[in-house]
């Protein structure tokens, strides 16, 4: 049941009554910032008051007066000076909210908003030949769970890893290898197939990848290997599946212990076929113009101003700083190769070619690559690559960092490896269960509560905000944490389960109980508000709410020992809903439930 949308249409129709016009008033009804006064507010008087030329107090009581019976049934509606209407829930009211929370298991949510079109979701972000490190943490955390919010409003969503497994990096390794003499296989050299490993490939690719700047040799050989690469050409190409296979199996490890998962397992690569399709779009449209031999879209608009991240978002002083204009996109570079924005353009194209009902293409993928996307999005405008319809959307987070406020590193000053992370985290927790005296401690149960604190700590946080990597904080018991609404929700399964059997229906209403009421449907509009803005802190917040109020409610009243029946049945009830609710959050979240904390 979506309330606030109830009393939307019932302030609104009420409206049209005074003013004899079909008019909609959106956004009118809001939490109270009052709780103590009322449950929701409107201030729609004050602005209509002012369009009508009359009195505010005077219009909010006539739109009160003009509000139909449901409403007030719901709800004891009162006027406040200088024009508030309050509402507040009556035990009528609360009773048909849980019961309709009862009989919908998407409580109320409109699925109807996604109506089955499809939206891809690019996250991930790995390379192969390479270990997964910090960069790649957040890319995922945020992606799985935007995809399951998605999922929740009734749209399809295709989640690609989208691999970087394409142009000069993999040169590189390529030069590498031949180094080491573990290309002579291919070409007919040697009767012994090396066996290329990930640890070798991520203990030498830093290397070649410095060598490369200082040898101009070294990096000649690299070019040459990309074009070979791009070109398909034998051995390259198959040494190049080889690896790829070697380093998916890798990934994949990493990935299902963040319990995230994807869809598609394409990469660079599979844009290789609309490589020349998307150059012939733009130069068909005269589009492109040569820059020092490279093939170049200028996609800067008349008058524009880039502004320069702020190093404090915060700071109104700090000056605001400009580039200008747009820089142009490279499409083709001076040796015929391709680039990041090529390849990121004809994805666009695959995946527009591929859904016919695509909504929408999201990328999750640091901030810092704004321009980046912004350049790759304005040519896709420019050159038609998809429909108009198809919204192009870049979610940019901030860095993870640490204690210092720098980003996060080994002390060696190197990039934490990603499996080291999830191995660190799961090894807190193992320490927090043995402090609480849990005796049934397994891997998959510290695992479990290891990712939900980080997974937590992250998603919690502003998406395109940094933040601070503090792992004692996340593994706390009490307080906004992910092992805190864990436990919650463990401790609310096992009081429904040693009730046993119950009448479900709720026919006996509290303060504590209304209070669980409110923190249901704040949670709904959590959902609501985290999709429009990409960003699932909006469910975090909102599940802490909702698992704070059950504290209290435990707290203040007896569950299974008590003697009346209706009190009773109505407990365990609304124990019932907010257990389904937790659940239900922290799985949007792609955070799990154990079994036993």
């Amino acid at each position: 049941m979506e309330i606030k949308k109830i009393l939307e249409n019932a302030l609104n129709k009420s409206i049209n009554k005074i003013t004899n016009e079909d008019a909609k008033f959106n956004n009118i009804v809001s939490f109270s910032s009052r709780p103590e006064i009322s449950d929701f507010q409107s201030n729609i008087a004050f602005s209509l008051a002012k369009q009508l030329k009359t009195n505010p107090m005077e219009l909010a009581n006539k739109i009160v007066d003009g509000l139909d019976g449901d409403v007030k049934n719901l709800f004891n509606i009162t006027v406040i000076a200088p024009a508030f209407i309050n509402f507040s829930l009556t035990e009528a009211g609360v009773m048909q909210i849980l019961a309709d929370m009862q009989a919908d298991s998407n409580y109320g949510i409109d699925k109807t908003i996604g109506n089955g079109k499809t939206v891809v979701l690019d996250y991930g972000g790995a390379n192969i030949a390479k270990e997964l490190h910090m960069g790649h943490l957040r890319s995922p955390i945020i992606g799985e769970s935007i995809k399951r919010l998605y999922n929740k409003f009734g749209y399809h969503t295709v989640s690609d890893v989208h691999l970087g497994d394409w142009g000069l990096q993999m040169g590189l390794v390529f030069a590498m290898l031949e180094e080491y003499g573990m290309t002579d296989y291919y070409y007919g050299k040697s009767t012994v197939k090396p066996v290329v490993t990930l640890d070798f490939l991520n203990e030498n690719y830093p290397k070649a990848s410095k060598r490369s700047k200082v040898d101009e040799e070294f990096k000649k050989k690299a070019d040459n290997y990309t074009l070979l690469l791009q070109r398909k050409a034998e051995p390259i190409y198959t040494i190049w599946k080889d690896i790829r296979k070697v380093s998916i199996e890798a990934i994949k490890r990493n990935y299902s212990e963040l319990n995230c998962t994807f869809d598609l397992w394409y990469g660079e690569s599979d844009a290789y076929p609309y490589i020349q399709r998307t150059i012939d779009a733009f130069t068909s449209r005269g589009l492109t113009e040569e820059s020092d031999g490279a093939t170049i879209v200028n996609v800067a608009r008349e008058g524009e101003h880039i502004p320069i991240p702020k190093k404090n978002p915060d700071d109104v002083n700090e000056k605001q700083l400009y580039k200008n204009p747009m820089p142009p996109v490279i499409i083709k570079k001076y040796n015929g190769g391709d680039l990041y924005a090529t390849t990121d353009i004809a994805t666009i194209m695959q995946r527009a070619e591929s859904y016919k009902d695509l909504a929408e293409i999201v990328y999750i993928v640091d901030k810092r690559q704004a321009t980046h996307f912004e350049g790759v999005f304005r040519c896709c405008r420019l050159a038609n690559i998809c429909s108009e319809n198809v919204k192009l959307t870049h979610i940019g987070y901030g860095t993870m960092n640490g204690k210092d406020g720098k980003p996060f590193k080994t002390r060696e000053g190197g990039s934490i490896k990603l499996q080291d992370i999830i191995d660190m985290v799961k090894d807190k927790a193992e320490e927090k269960l043995k402090s609480n005296g849990v005796k049934e401690n397994s891997d998959q149960l510290a695992l479990a509560i290891g990712v939900s604190a980080m997974k937590f700590g992250d998603l919690s946080n502003d998406v395109s905000r940094d933040y601070i990597f503090d792992l004692d904080n996340f593994m706390s018991f009490e307080g906004k944490t992910g092992p805190y609404l864990q436990y919650t929700a463990v401790r609310i399964k096992s009081i429904l389960q040693k009730a046993g059997e119950f009448t479900r229906k709720i026919n006996f209403v509290n303060s504590e109980i209304k209070n669980l009421t409110i923190e249901l449907l704040k949670l709904i509009d959590a959902y609501k508000l985290a999709l429009a803005n990409y960003s699932p802190s909006q469910i975090c917040n909102a599940l802490y709410g909702l698992a704070s109020a059950y504290s209290t409610f435990y707290n203040n009243v007896r569950i299974i020992s008590e003697q009346d029946e209706n009190k009773k049945n109505s407990f365990l009830t609304v124990s019932e809903l907010v257990y389904n609710a937790l659940c239900d959050g922290l799985d949007c979240l792609a955070i799990t439930v154990p079994e036993k904390m």
